[in-house]
């Protein structure tokens, strides 16, 4: 089936979790949470669950595995923790579970980034794929980033997306 059919037959709403990763960033002031749910329910889809957690591996492997275990979540979408600092350790923590990788996400995000910010793009370590029947995105925490990989990627291939994992069950 061509590309475009398979969009056509995959239009539907998907059921996401939103979670910021930060040591320092609350409900309150998690502004890139907040365009992440924004541009999800503004294209029709439902936020399922929302929540900001430190960035320890532990912690995200765990929250993770509970929305799998929970199968009311199709997609997660992180934010925050995908930099090279000694703290950064969503991108280990995220990869470590993903049973398909979507490099083409990290790498056409980073392509887009680098028009816009330079060579720093390459710092970071943006990833996707699949984990047990969801799809799940990491991106960087700044607004810029989020907006860019919503607009430019994830909103317009989320429900085909979910629709390639779940049509085959």
């Amino acid at each position: 089936m061509p590309y475009q059919d398979h969009k056509e037959a995959s239009k539907g709403t998907v059921d996401c979790a939103v979670v910021t990763v930060s040591d320092t960033r609350t409900e309150e002031t998690d502004e890139s949470g907040k365009i992440m749910k924004d541009l999800l329910t503004e294209a029709g889809h439902r936020i399922v669950h929302y929540e900001v957690v430190k960035d320890e591996p532990d912690q995200i492997r765990g929250l993770l595995s509970r929305l799998a275990e929970g199968g009311g979540c199709q997609a997660v979408l992180l934010n925050g923790g995908t930099g090279i600092s000694r703290r950064d350790t969503t991108y280990e923590a995220v990869s470590s579970l993903l049973e398909k990788k979507l490099d083409g996400f990290g790498e056409i995000f980073r392509y887009l980034s680098y028009g816009e910010i330079g060579a720093g793009a390459m710092l970071s370590r943006a990833t996707a794929g699949a984990y047990r029947d969801m799809i799940v995105f990491s991106t960087p925490g700044s607004r810029n980033a989020v907006r860019l990989a919503m607009e430019k990627l994830i909103v317009p291939e989320i429900s085909h997306l979910v629709w390639e994992i779940w049509r085959q069950k």
